[in-house]
């Protein structure tokens, strides 16, 4: 892996309570907050300026811009939400470049997994303790926070412990 083992456990910490919250939020309303985009898009400004040297910092600055260009482009063409758009946006800096192709592995393991365990939990008896989630209604809609934090979370841990 290219993220190194160290940023990757000064970045999980903080960036695994705002992932939860993202996933528990989309399934909840179908819409993940701004304040939580923002906050984790803070949380790289200020731990990788500790953590990452200042011309990898930079480039990583980039991923974002570059992401949400592209998010934008899909949210107009109705593929992805524009939660989903910017979230992703806000997670980019925190990969690597080097790390993609694991990540878009991840991410196809990690949405295949959200979406059959939400479709389970559907029609399981979770659905009582929590009747009120909009994602439960939705037809095919999916709540791709849950896919999209939890594949943060596993890359970062994944990095913690396999980083270089």
């Amino acid at each position: 892996m290219q993220i190194t083992s160290q940023s990757a456990m000064w970045f999980l910490p903080f960036v695994c309570p705002l992932c939860l919250y993202v996933a528990w939020s989309d399934m909840r309303t179908m819409r993940i907050p701004n304040l939580a985009v923002i906050a984790l898009l803070g949380v790289f400004m200020v731990v990788g300026l500790i953590i990452l040297p200042l011309s990898e910092y930079g480039w990583r600055l980039t991923h974002v811009v570059v992401v949400l260009l592209i998010g934008m482009v899909l949210n107009a063409g109705g593929l992805v939400g524009a939660g989903d758009a910017k979230f992703s946006a806000a997670a980019a800096p925190f990969v690597a470049f080097g790390d993609m192709r694991l990540l878009m592995a991840v991410f196809a393991a990690t949405l295949l997994s959200a979406w059959v365990t939400h479709r389970i939990a559907k029609y399981s008896p979770i659905r009582r303790a929590v009747p009120d989630w909009d994602s439960w209604d939705r037809g095919w809609d999916f709540p791709m926070g849950l896919a999209l934090g939890g594949t943060l979370i596993i890359y970062l841990a994944l990095g913690a412990i396999y980083g270089t």
